[in-house]
């Protein structure tokens, strides 16, 4: 089912309500502003896996709330264990739809605890799917905020590291309010500096094969007024050669605990092209992006998608464009070395190198939070 909302809301890639979740459907545009009704984990599952919904934060917020949506309407008659059981399982199957994206299984795993932990006390397994729910609701709550601060901690710290009166940045992918619950992320910082006055131009990248930089940044940019152009993903470099790039931000889907990221496939060249021509390159993502159990990116699994991105036009969506019997490689993401990127940019402060050159992380996390509790 899908309808299609007053123009105010078409910035907004999940509209939720109790019971109720619908997501823009980003496939459609910038030509089409059109909302698919999610009514079970199912309709969440296929809305991520089809690329209805994307950008590592969104996904985790629409699987969660598109099992809340499903909890909402469901005329339960087990026990408190059955509905614990029901809520793992439907959580797990949700993390299956898109692999490569931390804050999805990290989100499923914190409300699996919490479903587990209620469970063990209520008697009434409606206590348990509400527990659930108000958890679902807080997150989409929670990500607005972070957003927020991840663009006020960005745009202070490269105003700060570059001490340029105006700024010329460039970015990949989406990583905008389309990409999250609101607001953005790498997108984010470049939407706080410029509502300090000293955003000169952000160039966006086309994101090749699905365009979500010029069917999705593009549109953002424009939406919001602020200078932008629009350039080939393989320009990417002879920009920063004829001096118009004065950092690059990405978003990530995954990073390491040495600081490797996961984000779309085409960083990694950005990032060395960044390298070779001086410029600093920052990757700006939640802290739910990092994933600490992994040592390196090595052991990121990298999603693989459908040749028929490739094959076909408007990311597999339009006529084929390519010669039959080709052979087709089309991962989703690459992994940037830590040692291209400048500083992480998270709602809890940047992360930069200590003294070994390296991200610590962890002490990082440790301090950050010694600081913020510290009578505990």
């Amino acid at each position: 089912m899908a309808h299609q909302p007053s123009a105010s809301a078409s910035l907004q890639a999940i509209r939720y309500s109790p019971g109720s979740l619908w997501l823009l459907d980003q496939r459609k545009l910038p030509l089409e502003t059109v909302y698919l009704e999610i009514r079970t984990a199912a309709d969440g599952w296929s809305a991520i896996r089809e690329m209805v919904v994307r950008g590592a934060p969104a996904i985790a917020i629409s699987a969660a709330l598109s099992l809340a949506a499903e909890a909402s309407n469901l005329e339960f008659s087990g026990t408190t264990a059955d509905s614990a059981s029901f809520l793992v399982e439907k959580l797990e199957y949700l993390v299956s739809s898109r692999p490569t994206a931390v804050n999805l299984s990290e989100a499923a795993t914190k409300l699996q605890n919490l479903v587990r932990k209620v469970a063990a006390t209520a008697s009434d397994p409606r206590t348990v799917l509400q527990a659930y729910i108000d958890a679902a609701e807080v997150m989409l709550i929670d990500d607005v905020a972070a957003n927020k601060k991840i663009g006020s901690n960005g745009a202070a710290f490269i105003r700060q590291s570059l001490k340029k009166e105006m700024l010329s940045i460039l970015t990949h992918c989406n990583t905008g309010s389309l990409a999250t619950a609101g607001y953005g992320t790498a997108l984010g910082v470049i939407r706080a500096l410029h509502a300090e006055g000293v955003l000169e131009r952000a160039y966006c990248t086309e994101t090749r094969p699905f365009n979500q930089g010029s069917r999705l940044t593009a549109y953002e940019l424009v939406h919001d007024k602020i200078p932008a152009t629009l350039i080939a993903d393989s320009s990417a470099a002879a920009l920063m050669k004829a001096g118009h790039v004065g950092a690059v931000i990405v978003g990530a889907d995954r990073i390491a605990a040495n600081g490797d990221t996961a984000n779309k496939i085409g960083t990694y060249s950005l990032a060395v092209s960044a390298s070779h021509h001086g410029i600093p390159f920052y990757v700006a993502a939640p802290f739910t992006s990092i994933d600490q159990s992994i040592l390196s990116g090595d052991q990121i699994v990298i999603e693989e998608r459908s040749p028929k991105e490739l094959l076909h036009s408007r990311g597999g969506l339009g006529e084929q464009v390519a010669a039959s019997g080709i052979a087709v490689w089309n991962p989703a993401f690459d992994v940037t070395p830590a040692v291209l990127i400048a500083a992480i940019i998270t709602e809890k402060g940047v992360i930069t190198r200590n003294s070994e050159g390296s991200f610590a992380i962890k002490e990082f996390l440790e301090a950050f939070e010694s600081s913020s509790n510290p009578a505990g």
